[in-house]
């Protein structure tokens, strides 16, 4: 696009599940970006209802064109150190790299954590914990849907223990708005999905509010 484009929203989700893996239950996720030319700097968050869940704030820096993306973001998640702790061994940040390609009717994506709190292999070394996902969208019976398969190529305890390669979520979304009025309606969508790796399986209902 040749102009700064913005865009502010928020999700309200039954439970934030993430890459297979159970982080919260009720949960709102607002979020922030801008974009200009391709290059995009969004922020993104989770806060649960309940006290004990989990907080995360993210920043992801991506440029995209045509199909091609690539991206850096920093996860960071309460109950460790402060936000401005970057210490090696001390810090609850997470940064990971992506790079993918969209090819239409299908979406392949890889990522990598490169720094911050990863996870250990097998040998208790940094692992640079990856995950590599495949997405087909598609349209059924007036609703925008998502199947998707994500897995972990290799041993990592970021992933839920993963002891090698591991197919952790399975999913299907389905997307459809809801009308309020004949001029405002609300994306109302529900997912389920499955992690075969820790044998669990969750269905998720959320919607989003965007101006």
């Amino acid at each position: 696009q040749d102009k700064v484009e913005a865009s502010v929203g928020a999700d309200l989700v039954s439970g934030y599940i993430w890459r297979g893996q159970d982080l919260g239950g009720v949960s709102i996720q607002p979020s922030l970006s801008v974009a200009y030319k391709g290059f995009s700097l969004g922020a993104w968050g989770s806060a649960g209802i309940e006290s004990a869940d989990t907080k995360e704030l993210d920043l992801t820096l991506g440029y995209c064109t045509g199909g091609f993306s690539i991206s850096v973001t920093d996860y960071w998640f309460n109950g460790g150190p402060g936000y401005f702790h970057y210490g090696t061994h001390h810090t609850s940040h997470v940064f990971e790299a992506q790079i993918g390609y969209d090819f239409g009717p299908l979406a392949v994506n890889w990522y990598t954590n490169f720094a911050g709190n990863d996870g250990l292999n097998k040998d208790g070394d940094r692992a640079y914990s990856s995950y590599v996902e495949a997405t087909a969208p598609f349209k059924l019976g007036g609703c925008d849907w998502a199947a998707s398969i994500g897995a972990v190529p290799f041993a990592t305890s970021f992933y839920g223990d993963a002891n090698g390669f591991a197919v952790t979520n399975v999913s299907l979304k389905a997307t459809k708005d809801l009308k309020i009025t004949d001029s405002f309606s609300v994306p109302v969508f529900a997912q389920l999905a499955a992690n075969p790796s820790t044998e669990k399986a969750y269905l998720v209902v959320g919607f989003t509010l965007q101006p």
